[in-house]
Order: C-alpha cells, then structure tokens, then sequence
C-alpha cells in the first residue's frame, strides 16, 4: 500500500467492549492521530470502526483497536484496509447500529 495516499480502516471489534467505555477509547485514539471517520456499537454486541487517514496512524489505530481500554476484552479485531473515499471531515461517534 502507498505510504503517501489515505486508506480507510474498516473494523470490527469482539469481545467485551460495550459498556466499558471502548467508542470513547477509540475516539480519543482516533483524534490524537488526526483521523477522520466513525464508531458505533453493533446490536449483535461488537464495535465497528471506520476511520480514514495515513497508514501509519491507521496501524497505530488498529493496535489501539487490539489493545482497548482497560475496562474492556478484546477476543478478535477482524480488519480490512481500502481506499479512502475521503467523505468524512472529523470523527464521530454514531448511535447504535
């Protein structure tokens, strides 16, 4: 994957991660590398992310995404990189979906 162009992530995330806080954890870790995109609980108990920026701060995301809060257990991250579409210009937090 070129360094030099955005890619979206796309992911979701198993394991005990609603109610512990993990869209606020992914949020800041988002912020703090200045990507845009989303992330919003599942009904069927995951998290999903989308988040668009450089590959390097997306890698930095996705290991965030392994590691979670403290308060959560993250079983499995199932991920896949694209092309950005660049349709985002921050990153939000979405109702349940």
């Amino acid at each position: 994957m070129n360094e030099d162009k955005n890619h979206r992530l796309h992911a979701h995330v198993e394991g005990r991660v609603q109610g512990v806080g993990f869209r606020y954890f992914v949020l800041r870790a988002a912020l703090s590398q200045g990507l845009t995109g989303w992330v919003r609980n599942r009904y069927d108990g995951r998290v999903e992310v989308v988040a668009e920026g450089s590959l390097t701060s997306l890698n930095f995301l996705l290991a965030e995404l392994r590691r979670g809060p403290a308060s959560s257990e993250v079983w499995n991250v199932d991920y896949q990189f694209e092309e950005a579409l660049g349709n985002f210009n921050r990153f939000s937090l979405l109702s349940t979906g």
